[in-house]
């Protein structure tokens, strides 16, 4: 057991209480991303955001370098790829994705909710940087359905947040769309 008299607040790190009502909100890919907490508020130790995703939903195959990711579903069903397993989860399912781990998700349900949380904080920046700023918490317009293969996003940009696109087959396709 640690020794919890060591154990110090990182600098930054805060306590605090935010609203759903009241966290910045983005929409990115089709999907409704609400941070709930950023690296500002836990000094980079994590960070946390509610999703609302619509069917067929998901990114491809790809790894978070030095992020390890969590999912709780709230809402829906999800079939998840990690490493070469293939799983599907619903709610009140808690995911786990350890850094550098193989993995990808697709949305099976009309909808799915979920709390998505990286430790440390990482991709709500890079939400916060290319999705579009809204104070309407329902899911955006439809978009075209995507090509498959990896979203087009720039290299450097994967690069300072640390994922990386696999450039392998999909085995989540097809993907279904609204």
């Amino acid at each position: 057991m640690p020794d919890l008299d060591k154990l110090k607040p990182i600098a930054g790190a805060a306590s605090f209480i935010r609203h759903v009502d009241d966290a910045p909100a983005y929409h990115m890919q089709g999907i409704l991303w609400i941070v709930l907490a950023d690296l500002e508020d836990t000094g980079g130790r994590w960070s946390m955001m509610e999703q609302l995703m619509p069917l067929g939903a998901g990114p491809p195959p790809h790894k978070h370098l030095w992020s390890d990711e969590t999912f709780y579903i709230l809402d829906g069903e999800i079939t998840f790829l990690h490493g070469d397993e293939i799983k599907t989860a619903g709610k009140g399912s808690f995911v786990n994705i350890a850094r550098n781990t193989r993995h990808a998700f697709r949305v099976d349900s009309e909808t799915a909710r979920i709390l998505n949380g990286y430790t440390p904080a990482s991709m709500e920046a890079m939400v916060a940087e290319l999705g579009k700023r809204t104070h309407d918490l329902t899911l955006p317009p439809s978009e075209p359905p995507r090509p498959p293969g990896k979203p087009g996003m720039p290299e450097d940009l994967l690069t300072r947040y640390g994922m990386v696109w696999l450039d392998e087959p999909d085995p989540l396709e097809p993907r279904r769309h609204r």
